[in-house]
């Protein structure tokens, strides 16, 4: 089985109306690289709207967000430098949103006076495809008939066929103890 490697992602941003769109596009990314791609339209959702509330009503732009990936949990965390940003601020229904789409979520005080609103979802186990053997390559499937006779080839410089034959004959002629058993080739040459 393989295990999960813990993840984290922390983003320090200025928000303003065009920045929201390039966070939603980074973390996004993140999620992705993850392998986490069933959590990006909701937790993206969610983090767009904090980062719309705190453009439209903090004084003080800078923002925090972290992304802890545990194995089991995807917990996102945003939090505002604003001490006078309170909850009747956030849009309507911001964080009956978040409330909804999370497995958890939580708020707190920083030590700046700000607040860290956080939100967790849990992510299924991957379902992975069982590997399916490949087919082999085409190979030759029938075998191909042997020639009928297979032709002896002619070694340079070799004797006629009549000395050939003669020599095998003489090979089989011989006695037990390999001499010759008594009859003798002999070729008689005429002028």
């Amino acid at each position: 089985m393989k295990t999960v490697v813990p993840c984290y992602y922390h983003l320090d941003v200025e928000v303003s109306p065009e920045r929201v769109a390039q966070v939603r596009r980074i973390l996004a990314a993140h999620l992705r690289y993850w392998n986490l791609e069933d959590l990006v339209e909701s937790v993206c959702h969610c983090a767009e709207v904090l980062l719309h509330t705190i453009d439209e009503h903090a004084a003080d732009k800078n923002t925090t967000i972290e992304m802890w990936w545990t194995g089991q949990h995807l917990i996102t965390a945003i939090a505002d430098n604003d001490a006078d940003l309170h909850a009747k601020y956030a849009q309507p229904g911001c964080l009956a949103h978040i409330v909804a789409v999370s497995d958890g979520w939580g708020c707190c005080a920083t030590g700046t006076g700000g607040r860290i609103i956080w939100f967790s979802r849990r992510a299924r186990a991957v379902e992975r495809a069982p590997l399916v053997p490949t087919s082999p390559a085409p190979s030759l499937r029938v075998a191909r008939p042997m020639p009928r006779e297979a032709p002896v080839p002619a070694l340079a410089g070799s004797a006629p066929a009549s000395l050939l034959t003669a020599a095998a004959a003489d090979a089989g002629s011989r006695d037990p103890a390999g001499s010759p058993s008594g009859t003798v080739l002999r070729t008689s040459i005429r002028a």
